[in-house]
């Protein structure tokens, strides 16, 4: 039986973490994995760095690896003490290793069948989670983005009325899998570009209003804007700055059907400059008017 240095094949310390062995695993997998890498003997490097994975990432593998020692070089014959397979195992004795590989006696500790063993050296592909900025009109009327990754590029598409923190799952679009296992999932994490009418909030938007002193005190028919184009808005008289007025149905599509609301923030604009007769309509009101903002002062 030849030696295998495995933390050696995995670029790591024999004392390694566990967090430690499978970054380095996950990082050479990556390199090496048929379908995506170029490098030479890209298969054989893969299963190499596969075998000594499924070895160290298994305390009672590790263990039994660790207890053969340190003092061999790779490609060395040796064979295991004779009390090695009393105390762990592995499928068979000594003077049976002849045309034994190292991983296949490792392969065969345990008590789980082929298939069994076969499941758990495959492995899920590592997800992975990209940052996709939108404008709000992009997430009104859904939008596409391109993104690559490991050596891929494909379209993905956002569906309409993604939110601000949402993270949109593509089944299949993350890493590919290990020795068989299945594909792992792509994140899209959405965030949304500040616009200069709108703030949102999920799926409800809120854009601030300004009426006029008039139109706040006698009520009027006001257009405003919405994401697909404008629409008339009744102010009751009497309203006041920092009133929300609903427009049900305003805001962003909801993936189930409907969409949220629209809230319009009332504020109330003063002429920056008064003509003569602006001026004089002011005094006129002051003089006749017995409202008193402030009585809750007194």
């Amino acid at each position: 039986m030849k030696y295998k240095d495995y933390y050696k094949i995995l670029g790591v310390q024999r004392g390694a973490g566990e967090d430690e062995i499978k970054k380095a695993y996950r990082k050479l997998a990556r390199k090496y994995h048929p379908d995506v890498s170029k490098e030479q003997n890209a298969k054989e490097k893969f299963q190499e760095v596969s075998e000594a994975y499924e070895t160290l990432r298994d305390k009672e593998k590790r263990a039994a690896y660790d207890s053969l020692g340190s003092g061999f070089r790779p490609g060395q014959d040796f064979r295991p003490p004779p009390d090695w397979f009393d105390r762990f195992g592995g499928g068979g004795k000594a003077e049976d290793l002849h045309g034994v590989d190292l991983g296949e006696l490792f392969e065969s500790m345990g008590i789980f069948g082929r298939a069994q063993r076969r499941s758990r050296r495959s492995h899920a592909g590592e997800d992975h989670e990209v940052p996709v900025r939108l404008t709000l009109e992009e997430a009104f009327r859904g939008a596409e983005r391109t993104v690559q990754l490991d050596g891929r590029s494909f379209t993905a598409r956002i569906p309409r009325g993604a939110t601000d923190g949402q993270r949109l799952r593509l089944r299949g679009k993350g890493g590919p899998g290990m020795t068989g296992g299945p594909a792992g999932d792509l994140y899209l994490q959405i965030a949304l570009e500040p616009h200069p009418l709108y703030r949102v909030s999920g799926h409800d938007l809120e854009i601030e209003v300004p009426l006029a002193p008039w139109e706040a005190a006698l009520g009027a028919q006001i257009e405003v804007p919405i994401l697909e184009g404008r629409v008339t808005m009744k102010v009751p008289p009497g309203s006041r700055a920092g009133q929300k007025l609903r427009l049900a149905g305003k805001g962003l599509p909801k993936p189930g059907g409907g969409a949220g609301d629209l809230y319009a923030l009332l504020t109330i604009a003063v002429p920056a400059t008064l003509t003569d007769r602006e001026k004089k309509l002011y005094e006129e009101l002051r003089e006749a008017s017995r409202f008193d903002p402030r009585i809750r002062f007194k």
